[in-house]
């Protein structure tokens, strides 16, 4: 695949007999992007151990030359073998697949020198605006706070076993083209240089989670990405073939003690910007930026970002979707009873956010299996197009969640992609929904909708927290079926009476086993779960 042939690992090793430790060798992935002359690009943290003035360096405004390191260090470029192709990727494979390649076949290695380490300007921007410090952010596998202040930071690498007399660029494209919940393909190589011949340019498929910064200089993803992979490229496919966009930053994102289950990407047009003066005086001309990339698009034909909202009650806030212009569903441990609402509905092609107040009508009893709460809005939403509301459901088709988890108002609605796991029925009646899809903390009330056919399968109500480990676990979760909520919504958009909604208060004894997270009543049949 095209993919696997851009990408390579990066190892940095001090001299053998070096007095200050550590020799090395340290590595990450990287990505080729020219051919003539041969440059790769790959993550700066790599050369961290080999900083003359250690961390502090990465507080300098401007790049750092060669000089910067300690000498005589030894730079290599793995490739994989020649003639080595990837096998192809359906959409429902969202994890990691490896490249097919012999352990035997061993992969190509080039000296390679550095160019310059750049910091880049718009990403550092966008990350300060998008995770605040308050929140506990952390990134990677990194020890220590001055690990973040590397984040912005990139190296060049001029590599002459990478010269080729027909080559050119890598085909590219501006990360400003990018709308949340497109596919991207992410490629890496987790570990770095450990064990080339098994983990070297692996790929994993995801979405375009969120978007911040300058031209979408900052960009998430739910492509599921392991230490090592920093360099690494993010792949947008489109029927030309697909389009390097983006450079894997941060493998992991970490809110506190909550595991958030995205990488972060710094996008490759800003990273150019910031490294023109570097590159002019390497005499490396970069290509024209390319314009609009038609992008290889889902189906569906409705847009689950117009029905997501931001609700804040009180010291509470979470997710809600629209289901008419003043009516919205949100979970009820989101609202509190008494306290001012406020809603605001996420920004769109030719609009802004736009902030609605709003009251509780009705919110079920802590008793009620089902954690609902329903708001009328103060005014009407314009021009609102309602969901169409899914009548069934099919365990393993593909499906997203829409919600202002982990980021919340930061960059508006996140989207994350997976497959519906469970359908958890009683009498034959579906009443709780399990997901593959990565849920955060504030994600709860969001939609949860078919990638296939575009229609809304329910609201998110939770994901799951081992009480006893402390660990929460993104990528298992659960959602109310809109089955159960669409009688009473008709009823009351009919009547005017939230009495509608009594009857998700007498649910019987099976769901509230299900939402119990027990089993079935009956005779027990094992030590109780600890989810």
């Amino acid at each position: 695949m095209a993919e696997e042939q851009a990408c390579c690992v990066v190892s940095v090793s001090g001299p053998p007999d070096s007095s200050e430790p550590p020799a090395g060798p340290w590595s990450c992935s990287g990505v080729i992007l020219s051919r003539r002359p041969g440059l790769v690009l790959c993550q700066g943290a790599v050369f961290a151990p080999f900083l003359r003035d250690g961390p502090d360096a990465w507080a300098q405004p401007r790049a750092l030359p060669p000089d910067a390191l300690r000498p005589c260090l030894r730079l290599l470029v793995l490739q994989p073998p020649a003639g080595t192709h990837a096998p192809a990727l359906s959409l429902d494979a969202p994890v990691v697949a490896a490249a097919a390649r012999s352990p035997a076949g061993g992969s190509r290695q080039h000296e390679a020198w550095l160019l310059a380490l750049v910091p880049c300007g718009a990403f550092r921007q966008a990350l300060a605006r998008a995770f605040g410090q308050a929140e506990r952010w952390r990134f990677g596998g990194e020890a220590a706070e001055d690990d973040r202040r590397a984040l912005h930071w990139f190296a060049w690498l001029r590599v002459p076993g990478l010269d080729s007399p027909g080559g050119g660029w890598t085909a590219w494209a501006n990360a400003g083209c990018l709308r949340k919940g497109e596919g991207l393909l992410a490629c890496g190589s987790p570990f770095g240089a450990l064990c080339p011949d098994l983990f070297l340019n692996t790929l994993s498929r995801g979405v375009v989670s969120n978007l911040a910064g300058e031209e979408n200089a900052l960009i998430l993803t739910d492509a599921r990405c392991l230490p090592g992979t920093e360099g690494g490229g993010a792949f947008l496919p489109s029927p030309a073939g697909p389009r390097l966009v983006a450079v894997i930053a941060a493998s992991f994102c970490w809110k506190g003690a909550e595991w958030v289950g995205l990488t972060l990407l710094c996008s490759l047009a800003a990273i150019l910007g910031s490294s023109t003066s570097v590159l002019d005086e390497a005499g490396v001309t970069v290509p024209p930026v390319p314009g609009q990339v038609a992008a290889v698009q889902a189906g569906g034909g409705q847009d689950p970002l117009g029905w997501a909202a931001l609700v804040e009650c009180g010291a509470a806030w979470g997710s809600g979707v629209l289901l008419a212009p003043r009516l919205l569903l949100t979970c009820r441990h989101v609202v509190e009873a008494g306290a001012p609402l406020c809603v605001t509905l996420a920004p769109g092609p030719g609009w802004a956010a736009t902030v609605l107040g709003g009251h509780v009508v009705f919110a079920t009893e802590e008793s009620s299996p089902f954690d609902v709460a329903v708001v009328e809005l103060e005014e009407s939403v314009p021009g609102f197009v309602p969901p169409r509301l899914a009548d069934t459901f099919l365990p393993g088709e593909e499906v997203s969640v829409v919600g202002f988890g982990a980021l919340g108002r930061a960059c508006g609605p996140s989207v994350t992609a997976g497959v519906l796991s469970a359908v958890v029925a009683v009498a034959g009646r579906p009443v709780m929904l399990q997901t593959t899809c990565a849920v955060h903390g504030g994600s709860s009330g969001g939609p949860l909708v078919s990638s296939r056919s575009g229609r809304l399968l329910g609201i998110v109500a939770s994901n799951t927290r081992d009480t006893g480990a402390g660990a929460t676990y993104p990528h298992l979760n659960f959602c109310i079926p809109i089955t159960v909520l669409q009688p009473p919504v008709a009823c009351y958009r009919r009547t005017g009476n939230p009495a509608a909604f009594a009857a998700l208060n007498r649910a019987g004894e099976g769901a509230r086993a299900a939402w119990r997270l027990q089993r079935q009543p009956g005779p027990p049949r094992g030590p109780p779960s600890k989810l």
